[in-house]
Parts: C-alpha cells; structure tokens; sequence
C-alpha cells in the first residue's frame, strides 16, 4: 500500500528545541502512539478499525516549540481528534513534567492534514 492508498493516519509530533538521545525519543513517540489509540478506542471506534485494517499508518513529524505542540493539540482537539500529549516522568534525561511529543489520530488522513501538513518530517 502506498501512501496515497492510506484513508487514515497517526501523526506524532515530537519537539526538536528540547534534547532526547534517539532512544529517548523513540520511547515517548512510543508512549503517544499507544496513548492516542486508547483515546481512539474510547472515542472513535470506526476510525481505530479501519486504521488497524489498514496497516498503522504512522507519520513522525517536528516543531521548535512546547507552543507550536500545544497549538496543535487545540486545532485536534477543535477538530474532535483523538489525541495524546506526552509528559515525561523524569526518570532519565529529562526533568519530570517535560511535553515531548504529541501523537494526532488514528484519524482519516484529510483531517490530520489540515493540522500537520505543513510540518517537516523528523530526520
């Protein structure tokens, strides 16, 4: 399936102005991940289904700030998507209570879209 082919998607939005070694931030788009299909399961029953079915589309992407994250979970959340901010617990690398990351959807890909679609992927 091409990326075209995909009705639904989860976009995780992960902060590059804060320092994660890539384990780190593997982790906490882990942690987004799962709690955004919990979010889903709670309240969007078709759209996790067909996102399963379909394969996990999944979609890392970035901003330069805790504003830019919080922005955007107000348009997902303006917009009725599943969606989950990540605090870090402050076991490791960071202080407790940092947001690292923002996992949008599984929701259909249009209006995931309509949030992220101008966001650069993470490299």
């Amino acid at each position: 399936m091409t990326g075209e082919e995909f009705r639904y998607t989860q976009n995780i939005v992960i902060r590059a102005d804060i320092h994660m070694s890539c384990g780190k931030m593997c982790a906490q788009v882990a942690h987004a991940a799962v709690a955004a299909c919990e979010e889903s399961r709670r309240s969007h029953k078709k759209w996790l289904r067909e996102w399963l079915r379909e394969g996990q589309r999944k979609v890392v992407l970035k901003v330069n700030s805790l504003d830019e994250l919080i922005g955007l979970k107000m348009e997902a959340d303006g917009l009725n998507i599943p969606n989950a901010l990540i605090e870090d617990r402050g076991l490791t690398e960071l202080p407790p209570g940092t947001v690292t990351c923002l996992a949008i959807g599984p929701a259909p890909k249009e209006l995931v879209d309509k949030i992220t679609g101008r966001l650069k992927l993470v490299d």
